[in-house]
């Protein structure tokens, strides 16, 4: 099987959309509850600012959207565009604070092939082209493993309840 990545674009949007409801909706499932997987919906998913920034990452097999997840040189942490209390659209100081990596999702269909770390790979590779030293994220349980095996390390543990039940987060942050 053979994968592409390139930058997403508004096109994109109802796929990424879809993708993003079923990798939620079915990869969490192993370490959340269904009450957390409805509330990751809240604080998770599609923010468009990314796609506009052109820092966001689109990988595909065939005609099938398998993956997607990109960086971004502002400060908003994590969150959609339906999460307006989590978006902070200043932008980062490369020399004084690290780039955000955000909203990675694989597609069920395509886990344990490696688009994870593809996209994680691109995105470290054009922060350090923009001058960016280090890279933060905010990982959700299943996600922690990808990244702690990337080379991020906690740095803060953190419940987020906006949708009604606690769902279990993790700050990491790895020097580039």
């Amino acid at each position: 099987m053979t994968f592409t990545l390139r930058p997403a674009v508004e096109a994109d949007l109802p796929a990424l959309r879809l993708l993003m409801n079923r990798a939620i909706d079915t990869l969490l499932l192993p370490w959340l509850d269904a009450a957390q997987v409805r509330a990751s919906h809240a604080i998770m998913g599609l923010d468009t600012q990314l796609i506009a920034d052109r820092t966001y990452f689109v990988v595909t097999s065939d005609d099938a959207f398998a993956g997607c997840g990109g960086w971004s040189r502002r400060a908003t942490l994590y969150g959609g565009d339906h999460s307006t209390d989590l978006r902070e659209p200043r932008l980062l100081d490369p020399a004084a604070e690290p780039a955000r990596v955000r909203a990675m999702y694989t597609d069920p269909a395509f886990v344990r092939r490696g688009i994870g770390r593809m996209i994680l790979e691109a995105c470290e590779q054009a922060a350090r082209t923009e001058g960016f030293s280090a890279a933060e994220l905010m990982a959700t349980l299943a996600g922690e493993p990808l990244y702690a095996r990337a080379g991020y390390r906690p740095i803060e543990r953190v419940t987020d309840a906006t949708g009604g039940a606690p769902v279990p987060l993790i700050r990491m942050r790895k020097s580039l």
